[in-house]
């Protein structure tokens, strides 16, 4: 039987790529995501090209108790990968911007994502065996004035991971936590949607989301507990370990208005 995994914000960008590799591999799929129509034609891709299983749930992730209802329909799998991917931004000040966007971004990748890891871990610890992966982002080494939400919980997706990454060693478990800087995908469509602004700048040291999910999709297999991908994003993170942090939030701050322009 083939090995089983989920892949959550499977329908587009590094979920997408993520699913890809799982299935070269041999993985069955689960693969979950609200937008049903992406969803299915990413189903249809990969199937066409391997001989796995695919499963699809449609659900969105921002809601309460969501993570009991996935784990309702996946407790009599075996789950051997669990990609946490879904995610999402918003741009703007935080006395302007929506609460409700901001609410449903916490409750995805605060709540959802650490009750499903904790859910899905147990079997894992139990068989004695399994591999999880989180994807943060670079925002989670520094504060975000203008994205002030949303690098706050993705510096709480990278601290979780790591403090798990060392409470499950020996248990034949890992946990690896993604921290890409900006990527081609459809974050930033869906950043600027939801703060109704327009698109920010994609800049040269962009990355490909297929090499961005390469980089984290070897780094779990190998069972590393943290991976920044690129040369660039691995020295800016050990620049703001020794920036000042008033200095970094300053410069961060002009960087966001600057994108957005």
């Amino acid at each position: 039987m083939n090995r089983t995994a989920i892949v959550t914000g499977a329908a587009s960008g590094l979920g997408f790529e993520f699913s890809n590799l799982l299935a070269k591999d041999s993985y069955d799929l689960i693969l979950i995501d609200i937008n049903e129509s992406k969803l299915k034609e990413s189903k249809q891709k990969i199937e066409e090209i391997h001989p796995i299983r695919v499963s699809i749930l449609i659900c969105d992730l921002c809601k309460p108790k969501i993570a009991e209802y996935i784990y309702e329909q996946v407790k009599d799998r075996n789950i051997d990968v669990l990609i946490n991917n879904a995610g999402y931004g918003l741009y703007g000040f935080f006395l302007e911007t929506n609460w409700e966007i901001e609410e449903s971004m916490i409750h995805l990748h605060v709540l959802t994502l650490t009750h499903l890891t904790k859910l899905i871990l147990k079997n894992m610890v139990r068989n004695g065996s399994g591999k999880i992966l989180n994807v943060s982002s670079m925002a989670a080494f520094q504060p975000g004035p203008l994205m002030s939400v949303y690098y706050a919980t993705k510096a709480y997706i990278l601290s979780f991971s790591e403090a798990l990454a060392n409470e499950v060693k020996g248990t034949g478990v890992t946990v690896t936590v993604l921290c890409p800087g900006q990527t081609k995908t459809n974050f930033e469509n869906i950043a600027a949607k939801n703060s109704n602004s327009k698109v920010g700048r994609v800049n040269r040291f962009t990355s490909d989301p297929v090499k961005v999910a390469l980089y984290g999709y070897y780094a779990m297999q190998a069972g590393r507990s943290t991976a920044v991908p690129g040369i660039v994003n691995k020295f800016i993170v050990l620049l703001v370990s020794i920036i000042p942090r008033l200095i970094t939030v300053k410069l961060i701050r002009k960087i966001q208005i600057k994108i957005r322009r």
